[in-house]
């Protein structure tokens, strides 16, 4: 039998799932309509796709543990923004800080892991691990060895942070040519990178919005153990 309480918990989660519906497929046709695709193929197989990751998403974002907030008009989590870079401590000491971590412990694929760029800190996830050479692959960002060797990892992602961890040789960059630097998971630094947290000059500057996959990897985070992802 299905009490008054019940049947209004489910109208409400319809409700809201209806609207992060909305509010993501509003930024991902955005999205699409500012890329160039080299073939209408592309886009098509995007748009196809559209429809299953969206309404992933939004199941995934109401159903998420996490103790951040959800923003239901846009599709975002929320959480007060710290006025400094969070990455700038753990790069002061990269090797202590973040190679360690990660040589510390015993790696699986899927786990969630925090990468800082120029102005904001992004999540990716491990989908190759060579412990024979003491490296991982995440999805979207390659390659990081963990040999200790500062010459092959990236540094600080922005000009005050690249003080603090020099190198000697070409700089890890993206497309868009951005520094990029593995993070240590900590609350600090993975709840900048759920809510879309910038600086720009050291300075807060507006936070940006999160991509699809990276929401769906903010609902797998393990906020009890950033050392393994969370098991549904």
């Amino acid at each position: 039998m299905v009490t008054q309480s019940l049947l209004w918990q489910s109208e409400k989660q319809s409700s809201d799932f209806a609207e992060l519906c909305n509010a993501l497929y509003e930024r991902e046709l955005m999205t699409l309509a500012r890329n160039e695709y080299p073939a209408l193929s592309s886009l098509q197989s995007r748009i196809k796709s559209l429809p299953h990751y969206v309404k992933r998403t939004a199941f995934a974002l109401l159903n998420a543990q996490t103790p951040l907030e959800l923003d239901i008009q846009n599709a975002s989590w929320s959480a007060k923004q710290v006025s400094t870079h969070p990455s700038i401590g753990q790069l002061i000491s990269y090797d202590e800080n973040v190679i360690a971590w990660y040589r510390s412990q015993q790696l699986v694929h899927g786990l969630v892991v925090p990468i800082a760029l120029n102005s904001h800190i992004v999540l990716d996830s491990v989908d190759r691990i060579d412990r024979e050479k003491q490296c991982f692959r995440t999805n979207v960002y390659g390659w990081f060895d963990l040999s200790n060797d500062e010459s092959q990892n990236a540094t600080a992602a922005d000009a005050s942070i690249s003080t603090a961890h020099q190198v000697n040789t070409e700089l890890k960059t993206d497309n868009n040519n951005n520094v990029i630097s593995l993070l240590k998971p900590t609350k600090k630094i993975m709840t900048a990178a759920c809510a879309g947290h910038c600086w720009q000059n050291s300075r807060k500057s507006q936070p940006i919005l999160p991509s699809l996959r990276e929401l769906l990897l903010s609902c797998t985070i393990n906020w009890r153990n950033f050392k393994q992802p969370r098991v549904n």
